[in-house]
């Protein structure tokens, strides 16, 4: 038997930190939003769960790779010693299987959306797996992550139209440096142990002091690109309400956390980051659906 016989499906969602997909998900859930307010397509449901599939398989896959790959590093770091596959909880041949078939199942539907997000979804599966060599050979790893959850906006917009549009790619680009900003943050915890083991991050290269300003720059340039995309799309009074909630969560993060006290790492990195892609998300669908 490939799958580990004493393995449960939550201890696979715990692998992937299920979670998470909140992350990519409500900016998957905004580029839809936009794409539907410009056609006049009937098929929303239909295209609504293959979008929401394509997010929790393409997630799954990534993630369950990067816990395959990373598995021997995670083994040596008492931060991560007690995942899923240095504790033995999943082996690894039934990661691998994990990995495999959720990129197959990401394949498939994509392939029932249309053919350019078949055709493109090779490509997508490329950055999100390929980010976990990253920290390998480059300190820039935090933009990768950020370049594979920014494919969840124009990926969902796609799926609609079968085109490109600039709207989209504004909030593509928001996640990459929103998503950049917070992974440095989440680095901070692990920069002994980077240089130990030759991993490359910003934290690690630089140092806690200059990565915090790093990841500050990242942040400002987020919430100008939030400001831009809401010009350019000409949104009202909801969508400004969560531009201000999601510019003050990030400000916030980086009161929390000094370069000499990491203790609300995990607060900055987790909790706030979600709740504030869930309260953008919310607000700019609000605004376009009852302006």
């Amino acid at each position: 038997m490939i799958f580990h016989k004493g393995s449960r499906v939550s201890d696979y969602f715990s692998l992937v930190k299920i979670s998470h997909t909140v992350f990519s998900l409500p900016f998957a859930l905004i580029g839809f939003s936009l794409a539907i307010h410009e056609t006049t397509d009937p098929h929303y449901l239909r295209l609504l769960i293959l979008v929401l599939a394509c997010v929790f398989f393409a997630r799954n896959a990534a993630m369950g790779f990067n816990r395959f790959v990373d598995r021997d590093i995670d083994r040596k770091n008492p931060r991560t010693a007690l995942r899923e596959i240095p504790k033995e909880i999943i082996r690894p041949g039934s990661a691998l299987l994990f990995v495999l078939l959720n990129a197959a199942l990401f394949l498939t539907a994509a392939y029932l959306i249309n053919l350019l997000c078949f055709f493109l979804a090779p490509v997508a599966l490329l950055v999100v797996m390929g980010y976990s060599f990253t920290k390998r050979f480059t300190f820039l790893s935090h933009l990768v992550l950020g370049l594979g959850l920014s494919l969840a906006p124009i990926g969902a917009y796609l799926s609609v139209t079968g085109h490109f549009a600039v709207l989209p790619v504004i909030y593509s680009l928001i996640v990459v440096f929103w998503v950049a900003g917070f992974d440095i943050i989440y680095a901070l915890q692990d920069v002994e142990f980077d240089k130990t083991e030759k991993l490359r991050s910003i934290p690690e290269s630089f140092g806690n002091r200059n990565a915090l300003r790093v990841s500050a720059i990242f942040h400002f340039f987020a919430i100008v690109l939030t400001v831009f995309g809401g010009i350019a799309g000409n949104f009202h009074y909801f969508y400004w309400i969560g531009a201000v909630i999601f510019s003050i969560i990030l400000i916030y993060e980086h009161l929390i956390v000094k370069p000499d006290d990491l203790s609300r790492v995990n607060l900055a990195f987790a909790t706030l980051n979600g709740m504030g892609s869930v309260v953008f998300a919310v607000f700019v669908m609000l605004d376009i659906f009852i302006r």
